[in-house]
């Protein structure tokens, strides 16, 4: 069995500055359970989604707000990879069959 990484780090393309601080990459952990609740009680998705991101960086939500889109596409790639949701296959269709509910 192949050990899973503890973190991931996204070189940007875009770096930028933020309170006397640049920021030229960033490192995602893997998730934890008391992750889950960062967001809670939050009804904005997006919202929801910085926050953890911002968690899993450790950095302010305002670093995240402040990443280039492309950049950011990048990170959520990588986010996705540490919450195990990429790599998996979508179960198979069968060509020519289709599912009827029963009505004509």
């Amino acid at each position: 069995m192949t050990a899973k990484p503890r973190t991931k780090t996204v070189d940007l393309e875009f770096p930028f500055d933020r309170e006397g601080v640049t920021y030229s990459r960033l490192t995602l952990r893997r998730m934890r359970a008391g992750d889950a609740l960062i967001a809670e009680g939050t009804e904005d998705e997006v919202i929801a989604g910085y926050l953890l991101m911002a968690a899993l960086c450790d950095v302010d939500i305002e670093v995240i707000k402040m990443v280039d889109i492309e950049d950011m596409e990048k990170l959520s790639g990588a986010m996705e990879v540490m919450l195990g949701k990429r790599g998996k296959k979508a179960p198979l269709r069968r060509k020519g069959k289709t599912r009827s509910n029963g009505a004509t």
